[in-house]
């Protein structure tokens, strides 16, 4: 018995669908045996037909910033009442709701207004869904382009606000009147998008007079709320800029007889520009320049300056016998105060040397002089076996050991250029390690 019931019952439910497939045709031909769907469904031509926009974002597809477009695949959703496709569910089994081709019945031109691209952006044809009592729901997927007015000043640390703005294109607000269906965009099925975070979608609903017609337009407004993911920017642009222009001052510290002073700031130089330029080809062409953008200029200018010092300093740095004496003020200043600041000392000091041990900046033996005594005990010995008189050895002597002396003062005066070289080395390499750290916690703090 349970087997033959359970076999009647399946032979129900299959007439039932059947039943329900019969009135489902029969149906549909009573509803379209006089329809248009040119025209505005409704009654009254003087009243609104009201339809409700709802849009759900399910993706971002791209953010294009040099072209200022915004590409996201959406679900639309648009309900509505047709005034001339109702119908009594008793007369045909109790049938509340038939799926049937958008294309058969009327559709409201509802279009993205600040779309971007040539082709259509609008809804696909997709079935809709015709309850008894003559609401219709049109739910289709569309993949819009939209411009996006980006502002790159804070990149890679901005936020962006997108518009995405709907509207009938020929119906005014006295024949189709556009409401909300939420009061947002409903990110309840949004796939998370890898450069770009969504902190939510407010909708808000317009009315608009435009200078070709008279009367009002409805338009509903999503502004999309975005925010860039920065860890990718500050992994592969940010940091290593810092780490490129820690490098500016240490060519400072470089000794000046390696003569790779200049090819060091210039090799910074390059690779800063070539940093600049990724950013410029990313960014939109705009009279606002982002901070980073800023950074790379700073940067570029102050790697610029300690070149140009570094190439006054190695000039000072050889100057050789035909060079004036360092002056008094700078031997005062510079050797005697500047050198003792920035710890720059002879070889073997340091600063725990007592000043009674320490080395003079130039020795009393000049390497020149160093065979002074030898040479000396060599005329006296030449005086023995030559006929020469004293005072003629002596002026001989006298001669030679000014020629010594001048040698020694050359000595002496080269020593202390090169000291002065060495002191004001050390000066500007910390000064620029200040500004460059000054400068890049500035810039942090500001794009943040």
């Amino acid at each position: 018995y349970s087997w033959l019931w359970s076999c009647t019952q399946v032979d129900k439910a299959v007439v039932s669908h059947g039943a329900q497939g019969h009135y489902a045709r029969k149906l549909l031909n009573d509803l379209m045996e006089d329809y248009s769907n040119a025209l505005r469904p409704v009654e009254d031509t003087d009243k609104a037909l009201n339809v409700s926009l709802q849009i759900t974002l399910s993706q971002i597809k791209d953010m294009d910033e040099r072209n200022q477009v915004l590409t996201t695949y959406l679900w639309i959703r648009q309900v509505w009442h047709d005034a001339y496709l109702k119908w009594e569910k008793e007369d045909y089994d109790d049938l509340e709701m038939i799926n049937i081709p958008s294309d058969l019945v009327w559709k409201p031109d509802i279009v993205l207004y600040n779309k971007a691209d040539e082709e259509s952006s609008g809804p696909s044809s997709t079935n809709v869904k015709l309850r008894y009592n003559g609401e219709i729901i049109w739910d289709s997927p569309a993949i819009t382009k939209s411009t996006c007015v980006v502002d790159v000043s804070y990149f890679p640390f901005d936020w962006q606000q997108c518009n995405l703005t709907f509207g009938s294109w020929t119906y005014n607000g006295n024949q189709v009147d556009i409401s909300l269906g939420m009061d947002s965009g409903d990110l309840s099925d949004f796939v998370e998008n890898v450069e770009w975070e969504c902190h939510g979608m407010p909708a808000v609903r317009n009315v608009m007079m435009y200078g070709c017609c008279s009367d009002p337009y409805t338009e509903i407004t999503y502004t999309l709320l975005l925010k860039r993911r920065s860890s990718f920017y500050i992994f592969n642009l940010l940091l290593p800029c810092f780490l490129i222009s820690f490098l500016a001052p240490l060519g400072f510290y470089l000794p000046a007889d390696s003569g790779e002073k200049v090819s060091l700031g210039v090799t910074v130089l390059l690779a800063l520009t070539v940093f600049q330029l990724l950013v410029a080809e990313s960014m939109p062409p705009a009279e606002s320049m982002p901070y980073i953008g800023k950074y790379y200029i700073a940067t570029m200018t102050m790697i610029t300056a300690s070149t140009s010092l570094t190439i006054f300093i190695m000039n000072i740095h050889f100057c050789g016998a035909e060079a004036k004496p360092v002056p008094h003020w700078a031997k005062v200043l510079i050797i005697d105060y500047m050198s003792k600041i920035f710890f720059v000392y002879e070889v073997g000091e340091n600063c725990t040397t007592p000043e009674t041990e320490r080395t003079p900046l130039y020795p009393e033996e000049c390497p020149a002089t160093a065979g002074c005594d030898s040479l000396g005990l060599f005329f006296l010995k030449l005086l023995q076996f030559t006929d020469l008189s004293l005072p003629q050895v002596v002026k001989n002597i006298q001669y030679i050991a000014s020629c010594f002396r001048e040698q020694r003062a050359t000595c002496v005066k080269a020593a202390e250029w090169k000291k002065v070289a060495k002191v004001m080395d050390r000066f500007f390499m910390w000064i620029f390690f200040v500004m460059v750290f000054l400068m890049s916690i500035l810039i942090i703090a500001k794009a943040s």
